[in-house]
């Protein structure tokens, strides 16, 4: 038996580009909506938050002196283009999909309107949450915990390149250790980057837990989903 009914999955866009530079890779998407299906069928309703770094990190370099708000707006037009990706790959994986988009572009996805999110996961059907908050200056960390708490998801699931939250860098020192668990207090006084602060805040404030796992851990979506010994739990 699944151990949540409900979860928000937090993608980076780096996430998709596999071992590219930029962009999407083809087989990295696919295998990530393989696992995504293989918890749908468990009967877990999932929604996603996906970042935008692949591409505009791609285009960055022109962002170097532009107005905040612009890149940031920059930033929610990528994160819809990778939304769009997620759900056709979804499609083709004989999933159903939905893609609400905070930002107003009718004529490519639907609106966000929160009442008709909430009727999608009841059906089953996986909700890709685009355009971050709709708002420049936070992050896609801080769309996930917002939407998360917006849909009643039971935990977000941060989807990372490392297997957990560690007590120093794993790739500059050898001795650190991957913490099974650890409360957000803990997190706060250790200064553990889990998410971005606001993100962080917002989460300990709403009491949902966190989940740090490695997306590129083949079958690791579906053990955090299982409840067992994966990634790194921060709890209150």
């Amino acid at each position: 038996m699944p151990a949540y009914k409900r979860i928000l999955l937090k993608l980076s866009g780096e996430a998709l580009m596999g071992d590219d530079a930029y962009g999407i890779n083809r087989a990295t998407i696919v295998r990530m909506v393989q696992e995504v299906r293989e918890i749908t069928q468990m009967g877990v309703e999932v929604a996603v938050v996906i970042g935008g770094g692949n591409i505009f990190r791609g285009v960055a370099g022109g962002s170097v002196g532009m107005d905040r708000a612009t890149a940031d707006y920059m930033g929610m037009l990528a994160t819809v283009m990778n939304s769009l990706a997620l759900a056709d790959t979804m499609r083709q994986e004989g999933i159903t999909a939905r893609v609400m988009s905070a930002i107003g572009i009718e004529q490519v996805v639907e609106p966000y309107v929160r009442p008709k999110a909430l009727q999608y996961l009841e059906e089953g059907k996986v909700v890709v949450f685009a355009a971050g908050t709709g708002n420049p200056f936070f992050t896609t960390d801080t769309a996930a915990a917002l939407r998360g708490a917006e849909v009643g998801a039971e935990i977000v699931l941060k989807a990372t390149k490392v297997d957990g939250v560690y007590s120093a860098d794993p790739k500059k020192d050898p001795e650190a250790t991957r913490y099974t668990r650890i409360s957000f207090d803990e997190a706060i006084s250790k200064n553990l980057q889990v998410l971005d602060a606001t993100a962080f805040a917002l989460c300990r404030d709403q009491k949902l837990p966190i989940k740090v796992f490695s997306i590129f851990k083949q079958g690791a979506l579906k053990r955090v989903v299982m409840g067992e010994d994966e990634g790194t739990l921060v709890h209150v």
